[in-house]
């Protein structure tokens, strides 16, 4: 299911977890901090190379999206893990000043290290539901 990349999306419109969704897959839903809920759209391209969290920050914006969450992480690998490398992937969620989470796309192991060191990365795309 193709749709113009729009800002809200009726829930019952959504397609089935791994369909493609707004130029990217349909990875499931996810609900924010603030009780919005969300299609979780996993974006196409990889980072080409491994990358600091700063830079993979950047990286994911360039593309349209940003780091998906620790939940997010969990709930890619749950529901895509075919669309994934199988290495450790920064994640958004920072530990402190120094350290961010990284999730590995192998085993869904998370674990937080230091931010230069260099991870892959791949970008998703949130988009609000509506009922």
């Amino acid at each position: 299911m193709t749709m113009t990349n729009t800002t809200t999306i009726p829930f019952a419109t959504l397609p089935t977890v791994g369909a493609e969704l707004q130029d990217g897959t349909f990875a499931g839903i996810t609900t924010k901090k603030d009780g919005t809920h969300c299609a979780v759209v996993l974006l196409p391209k990889q980072a080409e190379q491994r990358l600091t969290w700063k830079k993979a920050k950047t990286w994911a914006a360039k593309q349209g999206g940003e780091l998906p969450s620790r939940p997010v992480a969990a709930l890619l690998f749950a529901n895509v893990k075919d669309k994934l490398n199988p290495s450790w992937h920064w994640t958004s969620d920072e530990d402190d000043a120094s350290f961010a989470w990284l999730c590995t796309f192998t085993l869904g192991i998370q674990y937080d290290f230091h931010k230069s060191y260099e991870g892959g990365v791949v970008a998703v795309r949130l988009i609000p539901l509506t009922a």
